[in-house]
């Protein structure tokens, strides 16, 4: 059974990939500092699958602990989620950004290539692209200068990993997401922002069942149909999977390059009005909003170009924006009925 590190495994996409390796018959290895997620995760996973996954608390930061793990431990791959991954807060505090993204990745890169461990899973991101130029995005449209330290620290990610992998036994792949929303159908697991959420879907649900007084949306100026910004929105269910198929493509030799990217969304883009709307639809909820100033670092649009993905990791997306609500409506409800969040 191959072994499987997943860094940042208690947060959102961490959990929910753990699941999906989990099922598809991968032993599960995680490593979270807990900085931005629970412990109780971990038990939410273990009612999910029926395994409990081995689970290591210590930061990545502490270089000697993570060569230490990498000694210790047989790894056949990582999938590398843990990250402070807020557009808002990194032109806040640039510093803490690039210390916690680009330091922990050179860390776990080093300790792979001490351990002869090949195989690794870059979580990267659409922010690479900027303000495309062309829309949908593709594999190819060129990496803009960043918009926020977070998306400058995704692309010196990607350049460290290119460069790393030219020069070591180590491959890799990056995924571009887009935006990942919903939570699992268990309504176990999902997004659970620690204080006041930075991504739009959280906040919306928690506006709903009351715990926020109202949503604010970042400008209604943007020049599309509505005036609000235009996302790719994934289900967080669908982005797991295609960590599987990256990995499975990894460890089965089947990769083209020593280092390739794909992108991972849906392939088309809604606002932030229409999303409203359709929660509201979707959930039967009537949801305060106001409009208040452009946020530092959002750009106007970005959805996805998702052929490659589809041709060469045999990868789709296939949850609806309803599920994604639906989900996250549902896994908000079993939050406030459980007390988790105060």
């Amino acid at each position: 059974m191959q072994r499987i590190l997943v860094t940042g495994g208690l947060g959102f996409i961490g959990s929910h990939t753990v699941v999906e390796l989990q099922q598809a018959g991968y032993d599960v290895v995680i490593i979270d500092d807990l900085s931005n997620s629970q412990l109780s995760v971990l038990d939410r996973i273990t009612s999910i699958t029926g395994m409990k996954p081995d689970f290591h608390q210590f930061d990545l930061k502490e270089k000697e602990k993570v060569h230490q793990f990498f000694q210790q431990e047989k790894i056949d791959g990582v999938i590398h989620f843990a990250a402070s991954k807020a557009v808002g807060e990194s032109v806040n505090e640039p510093l803490k950004y690039y210390e916690n993204n680009i330091n922990t990745l050179v860390y776990v890169l080093k300790a792979m290539n001490n351990n002869q461990v090949e195989n690794f899973i870059f979580s990267s991101s659409c922010t690479v692209y900027g303000q495309a130029d062309e829309l949908p995005i593709t594999e190819s449209a060129p990496v803009k200068t960043a918009e926020s330290p977070y998306g400058n620290t995704k692309q010196i990610g990607e350049e460290i990993l290119k460069e790393t992998t030219t020069v070591s036994n180590l491959n890799g792949i990056a995924l571009r997401y887009f935006n990942p929303i919903g939570a699992h159908a268990s309504a176990k697991i999902g997004e659970l922002p620690i204080g006041v959420p930075q991504n739009l879907i959280p906040y919306i649900t928690q506006t709903a069942i009351g715990i926020r007084e109202e949503l604010s949306i970042f400008g209604d100026d943007y020049p599309t149909e509505d005036g609000t910004a235009i996302r790719d929105y994934i289900h967080v269910v669908d982005l797991a999977k295609a960590h599987i198929k990256a990995l499975e493509r990894l460890i089965e030799n089947r990769n083209k390059e020593k280092y390739e990217v794909f992108n991972v969304g849906t392939g088309s883009g809604s606002s932030v009005l229409e999303i409203v709307k359709a929660f509201e639809k979707a959930t039967n909820q009537d949801l305060a909003y106001k409009i208040v100033e452009r946020r530092a670092g959002d750009i106007t649009a970005a959805f996805a170009d998702t052929t490659l993905a589809e041709k060469e990791l045999n990868w789709k997306a296939e949850l609806t924006l309803e599920d994604c609500l639906l989900s996250a409506w549902n896994w908000q409800k079993k939050i406030h009925e459980n007390t988790l969040v105060e």
